[in-house]
């Protein structure tokens, strides 16, 4: 774990691993998800605005033009020694027939200090011959991240938020996957409509009782242009303060074993988009980190601080036999 923070970030796993830095190159690409497209539902998500794609992307600009721009801002901003990820961020991104994955995957390829590629996907697009593909690129020397949304644990929640998945898809996606070369990363949400401290606690105890290498953390936020927008400015549910965030944060890192990289705690969206908190503008993306870090500081508790609680505690009992 980090000197700096209370748990392992993807800063300091990449620093170990590689020996400098590593900067994430995001794409968009022109797929979309079954619960937009009818095959499961329609609508997608609630809290989901323009398939999650960052503002400063388009899927109409050409892949290699997007890696290309994205390689060229990064070593203005932070020099030529890094490395790159190349990151298929928006909407469902195994959510296509095998050559067409294959030829967006096979892109990455073409860039020099390329190391790694990182695919977002819902739990239930990850076929074996999908996973067998992105295998593939781990066997020839690539790191390979997917991605796994899963929000919460709380099946009555994913209905809530028009997932189209259950819990079930997300523990079979995480076991298969883990039987393969790949880096398996969750994706939760914490302050969703209606849920309590048992439901986040619940997702924690999920996320680190399974095979996976990787969470992002995200706290609730409502976009403009979204069936969750409707809904909250209806009044029908309350956002965490920023002070409530941190500490269910802090309960969730607690839970999670030591060797799971935390890649995010933070949500952004542009605040031309931003409904509430403020917390979550790019502005304060720093502000929530730190808010994050000061309350596992203040408890003197850490990433996997529960678990080693717990098998203290057992080894204690134990030897009492």
């Amino acid at each position: 774990m980090s000197g700096a923070l209370p748990f392992l970030s993807l800063k300091e796993y990449f620093l170990r691993k590689y020996g400098k830095r590593v900067q994430k190159v995001t794409v968009a690409l022109p797929f979309t998800c079954p619960n937009r497209d009818g095959t499961k539902a329609v609508g997608g998500c609630t809290f989901c605005y323009d398939g999650s794609k960052p503002s400063l992307l388009s899927p109409t600009v050409p892949l290699k033009t997007q890696i290309a721009q994205g390689i060229e801002r990064a070593k203005r901003k932070y020099g030529e020694d890094i490395l790159f990820f190349v990151y298929y961020q928006s909407y469902t991104n195994t959510y296509a027939d095998l050559d067409t994955l294959k030829e967006v995957y096979d892109t990455a390829l073409e860039f020099e200090g390329v190391v790694g590629i990182d695919v977002g996907t819902r739990p239930d697009c990850a076929p074996e011959e999908v996973l067998d593909l992105l295998s593939s690129y781990a066997e020839r020397g690539l790191e390979v991240w997917i991605e796994f949304g899963l929000q919460s644990a709380n099946f009555e929640t994913l209905k809530r938020i028009n997932r189209a998945h259950g819990v079930s898809d997300f523990v079979d996606a995480v076991l298969r996957a883990s039987k393969r070369p790949l880096k398996i990363c969750a994706h939760v949400i914490i302050g969703l409509p209606h849920e309590t401290r048992e439901d986040v606690i619940e997702t924690a105890k999920l996320i680190a009782s399974l095979p996976i290498d990787g969470i992002k953390i995200h706290p609730l936020h409502v976009i403009k242009h979204t069936q969750m927008a409707k809904e909250f400015l209806e009044g029908r549910f309350k956002l965490l303060s920023l002070e409530e965030y941190a500490k269910l944060c802090a309960d969730f890192i607690e839970i999670l074993p030591a060797n799971v990289v935390v890649h995010r705690v933070t949500g952004e969206v542009d605040e031309k988009l931003l409904i509430a908190p403020d917390y979550c503008s790019p502005k304060n993306k720093n502000k929530t980190l730190q808010a994050v870090v000061n309350e596992l500081k203040r408890r003197g508790t850490y990433q996997g601080y529960n678990t080693t609680a717990l098998n203290r505690h057992m080894e204690t009992v134990r030897k009492g036999f």
